[in-house]
């Protein structure tokens, strides 16, 4: 090779190394492109939350990345026992097991704050979640609950996930309300049914917002505890609207004409929760990149 080949190829090499360094210069963001943090927020609905295991079934299938689960009522139940171990096919076993009996215990004994007191829905948390505190979940989880003495909207972050579930589930005049550390704890649904602002605030920059309280018309309404309820998921739809417009991405599973204890619409729950996640998968991917 003679000396003016050697000459022109290294001219050539240094264009290139040029060109490349130019380049980078130009488009540094492909290279620190950093994942969103996402975090679905479940509300609440009481046996509707069935709904919620189909939106996980979905999101897990397409390995929708989740970073936080901000959970209400049922919400917290769901979100708390696939955060302690995700994995979809043991959530939709645990909830084929749940029942009425399950949730609601009653006792004449403590009917002066509520006629159920809510420890079989502990003893449900206690065998079918893998960890036993709030911060020892696998994804980072914060239960939603409503202090019944000054009306504060609570995030529970340390201490019993069964307990901390229990109090964010304890619908006020059913069930008896909870003591948690030095407060009195009543469903978190009372003021924050779909608590975006708190995936907000602990800094989720997409958040998937799980809405049970589209439709509330509930024509099954035959006990006090039917009305009490129907009247807690009237507030819920109310105080919704506000909450959701906070989301980037809203999924709203076809709940209708199912009322808030009724345990026998399991399947059709879960297959709603899919149909809805999956007809909200483009936007998701858009913001997640998945």
């Amino acid at each position: 090779m003679s000396g003016y080949e050697v000459v022109i190829k290294r001219c050539l090499l240094c264009i290139a190394i040029l060109l490349l360094t130019c380049s980078c210069a130009m488009f540094p963001q492909t290279a620190g492109k950093t994942e969103p943090k996402v975090a679905l927020v479940l509300g609440g609905g009481s046996a509707k939350g069935f709904a919620h295991v189909g939106v996980l079934r979905v999101l897990e299938r397409e390995k929708i990345p989740i970073h936080m689960i901000v959970g209400t009522s049922v919400g917290s139940l769901i979100g708390g026992i696939y955060a302690s171990n995700p994995d979809s096919f043991q959530l939709e076993w645990a909830a084929f097991k749940i029942a009425r009996g399950d949730i609601l215990d009653y006792s004449i004994t403590s009917s002066k704050m509520g006629p159920v007191q809510g420890a079989r829905l502990e003893t449900f948390v206690e065998q079918n979640a893998k960890v036993k505190l709030v911060e020892a979940t696998k994804i980072p989880f914060y239960p939603v609950a409503t202090d019944l003495n000054t009306g504060e909207t609570v995030t529970l972050e340390k201490g019993s996930l069964a307990k901390a579930i229990h109090a964010s589930s304890a619908i006020p005049g059913i069930f008896v309300p909870v003591s948690f550390g030095n407060r009195t704890l009543v469903d978190g649904g009372v003021t924050s049914n779909i608590a975006c602002d708190v995936a907000r605030a602990k800094g989720a920059n997409v958040i998937i917002a799980v809405n049970l309280q589209k439709d509330v018309r509930d024509t099954d309404i035959t006990s006090v505890i039917d009305v009490i309820a129907q009247s807690i998921s009237i507030m819920m739809h109310v105080n919704t609207r506000s909450k959701l417009a906070q989301a980037d991405v809203v999924i709203e599973p076809d709940t209708k004409g199912i009322s808030m204890f009724d345990f026998s619409r399991k399947k059709t729950l879960m297959e709603e929760g899919m149909k809805a996640t999956e007809a909200a998968l483009p936007r998701i991917r858009s913001l997640t990149g998945r």
